[in-house]
């Protein structure tokens, strides 16, 4: 155990009878210096002793919160399902248990059908709580615009005029179509191979409306309890609400919305329940107001037929890969920064890309790139593609000459 230090002795004044009037004077002047210098630390001393003092009775008032807190029983979360004269019917959250139960004195006349309230071990009602919102929904929200804009986007435009028409001019030109009578498409669902553009295009409009932008991948709707998929959809939308004008974009909407099988796994239950809640919130009685859908997936084959009905996607956007006018586009914007040879030709190279993608063309300027700087030069020449184009070919171990046409 460990000891206070000890206090600082006393200082004792000796004087000699045989002193002279001046070494008395001394002797009582060195005292009492020794006396202030005692009190100086006598009262650091003090001043140590008050801190310790109050952290300690800070520690105390912790552990006595902490106390309390272990002495309180937990409460449950439930929602509030009807007010009856004999009580509140709610249901238990987790294994939605239904129960009659009643308000705590201080909630009368605050509670309604709907509320998120927490309830004791006797399920009484005792707190009334905020409406929940998953903070994985407010995550998706992007905050800072991408930098993508239409003119990053080529070999596309009939399809860049077809989404900005069904999502861009409902919430730009509202009053147009009140105007004309038209219903704004509802959604929009871009399809095609992958690394034809879809997603860059949901970056564009992103980009070009000042609208909330709500981004997430179907994969991330698959979720592992029951229930929860479910929930994380409606949140979504009730987000996009609050935030409106929204567009949500649904990336990959095939992890979410493939054909319904007669499967019973508990996997594939919680996917159809998960959709069936999309499904709702994309066609509810509720009307959406100025919140536009667009998704995006390279399975078209594997979508319900429930999820293309008119009213859904009312617009079916088909995004191929580019024809030799839109890869020569391609090629232009993804060079654009290269310090590019006198022999290039991109007309040449666009016949030569039959069967490239956006996204192809996209790594095949990046290794025409890294080509010259192996070469220690500041140019790329046709040369770089020709050697990048190969690269590619074998990498997709279909050789330089099976695939798309090799450079002559």
């Amino acid at each position: 155990m460990s000891r206070s230090p000890s206090l600082p002795d006393r200082p004792r004044l000796d004087l000699d009878p045989e002193m002279s009037q001046a070494e008395r004077l001394e002797a009582i002047r060195e005292h009492f210096e020794r006396l202030v210098q005692v009190n100086e630390e006598l009262d650091e001393r003090l001043q140590d002793a008050e801190g310790r003092k109050a952290e300690l009775r800070e520690e105390v008032d912790q552990l006595k919160r902490r106390n309390e807190t272990l002495k309180t029983s937990s409460l449950y979360l439930a929602t509030v399902e009807e007010l009856t004269e004999d009580g509140v019917v709610i249901k238990q959250h987790g294994n939605n248990q239904e129960v009659l139960t009643e308000l705590s004195p201080a909630l009368e006349g605050e509670v309604e059908a709907g509320d998120r309230v927490a309830i004791n071990d006797s399920f009484s009602v005792q707190q009334l709580l905020d409406d929940e919102t998953d903070a994985r929904a407010q995550a998706m929200e992007v905050e800072a615009s991408p930098d993508v804009t239409y003119d990053d986007i080529g070999g596309i435009d009939d399809q860049i005029r077809e989404v900005r028409e069904a999502v861009e001019d409902p919430l730009i030109n509202a009053e147009t179509f009140r105007e004309v009578g038209v219903e704004p498409p509802s959604g929009v669902l871009l399809h095609g191979p992958p690394g034809t553009g879809k997603t860059m295009l949901a970056k564009a409009v992103a980009n070009e409306t000042d609208a909330t932008f709500i981004k997430m991948a179907g994969s991330e709707l698959v979720r592992k309890f029951i229930g929860e998929g479910a929930r994380l959809v409606r949140d979504l939308f009730e987000l996009a609400n609050e935030r409106e004008p929204a567009v949500i974009f649904i990336d990959e909407i095939d992890a979410v919305a493939t054909t319904r099988t007669d499967s019973k796994t508990s996997g594939d239950a919680e996917v159809q329940r998960t959709m069936m809640q999309l499904l709702s919130e994309m066609d509810g009685f509720d009307d959406r107001g100025e919140v536009r859908i667009m998704a995006a997936t390279n399975r078209f084959d594997m979508l319900d037929e429930a999820i293309l009905r008119p009213g859904r996607f009312d617009r079916l956007i088909e995004v191929p890969k580019p024809d030799v006018e839109g890869r020569r586009r391609i090629l232009e914007i993804h060079a654009a920064e290269l310090n590019l040879g006198d022999d290039v030709d991109f007309d040449d190279l666009a016949e030569e890309l039959e069967g490239y993608s956006g996204a192809d063309i996209a790594a095949l300027t990046t290794e025409a790139g890294m080509f010259a700087i192996r070469d220690e030069r500041e140019e790329v020449r046709m040369a770089d593609f020709r050697d990048a184009h190969e690269k590619i070919e074998m990498a997709s171990g279909e050789g330089p000459t099976t695939g798309p046409v090799a450079f002559q």
